[in-house]
């Protein structure tokens, strides 16, 4: 991936302490929604460039290979896409009744 100049949104700089450490600018923060303790990860581009960007919480590298290799699978093989069987719905439906779930809520090691 380049990085076209004429995409740049915003643009700010900071200066890198004895410690090798920097602020990361307001408006930088600001547009990438920033909070204390996340994760923020930095990406090498040939060339010496970084494109630094927000870790989204619940992001998981397994599990974005396995939902990308099922996306290939589904493209390259659409005869294998088959109907849930409505007996499957009803176990499904069974083993869930009653059980309630925030999808917004974060995820425990429980």
């Amino acid at each position: 991936m380049l990085l076209n100049m004429a995409e740049v949104s915003l643009r700010a700089e900071s200066r890198l302490t004895e410690r090798s450490q920097t602020t990361i600018p307001a408006a930088i923060r600001d547009a990438l929604r920033l909070k204390p303790g996340e994760v923020i990860e930095y990406s090498l581009l040939p060339g010496g460039n970084v494109i630094m960007t927000r870790q989204h919480q619940g992001e998981d590298p397994v599990i974005d290979s396995f939902l990308h290799f099922l996306e290939q699978d589904m493209v390259q093989n659409p005869q294998r896409i088959q109907p849930v069987p409505a007996s499957a719905w009803a176990n499904i439906t069974a083993l869930t009744a009653g059980v309630e779930v925030d999808l917004d809520a974060p995820l425990t090691d429980d």
